[in-house]
């Protein structure tokens, strides 16, 4: 049986490649719609076809104007790439090697499109995915990197291979201590009516209430 549309992302080639048209056609031949379309560097690209789409900003021109491509009316998320970031700019790595201080991490320029990444998905209200972790060995990096996703709010991050989905997974699942503190936190302000209160020894107010909400989220409660 074939998956069901609402769960599946094709992903399609760049636009002004040979391949990008044909695989329009494709999709347009299925009953997917959703697309994630490679190395994304105007509005226009997307516009151009009108299918709801995850623009992958890569290349150093998608990542100036990612806020451009994150408010075109079909854009419905963005996700970044670092290593073809990295070669776009002439560069060899996007992490620093072994024998750098902060081994496995990401370097400077890296950072900073992951945060403007985060900023424009944010901004214009659409999914933000977090790029891939290279290292398949790496799970303590990538526990890591997905835990900072988290905190960052960002809505997923995508696996390289199979054995990574479930430490993503069990990494954007909330525990359910968090998510009973969560849901006290909501009921606490129900009962106060709103404003700033303090509920066993902290301040809650408006930002800590959304924290709890997107707690819930994770967490797949309403």
């Amino acid at each position: 049986n074939p998956v069901a549309a609402d769960r599946v992302i094709v992903r399609i080639n760049p636009a002004g490649t040979v391949e990008h048209q044909p695989d329009l056609d494709a999709v347009q031949a299925t009953p997917y719609r959703l697309v994630m379309q490679a190395k994304v560097e105007s509005a226009a690209q997307l516009t151009a076809h009108g299918l709801p789409t995850i623009a992958l900003i890569e290349t150093p021109l998608g990542a100036v104007r990612v806020e451009e491509i994150a408010a075109a009316p079909n854009c419905v998320g963005l996700m970044w790439g670092a290593e073809d970031l990295a070669a776009g700019m002439g560069g060899t790595s996007s992490r620093f090697g072994d024998d750098e201080p902060n081994p496995g991490t990401y370097r400077d320029i890296a950072r900073h499109v992951r945060a403007r990444v985060r900023l424009a998905a944010a901004a214009f209200r659409v999914a933000a995915i977090d790029a891939v972790h290279i290292d398949i060995a790496d799970t303590i990096g990538l526990a890591a990197e997905v835990r900072d996703a988290v905190a960052q709010g960002f809505t997923a991050t995508a696996c390289i291979h199979p054995s990574q989905a479930q430490l993503i997974r069990d990494g954007y699942a909330p525990d359910p201590t968090e998510a009973a503190w969560a849901e006290a936190i909501l009921r606490a302000a129900q009962q106060y009516g709103g404003g700033v209160f303090a509920y066993e020894g902290q301040m809650i107010d408006g930002p800590v209430l959304k924290q709890a909400e997107a707690v819930l989220v994770r967490a797949g409660r309403p």
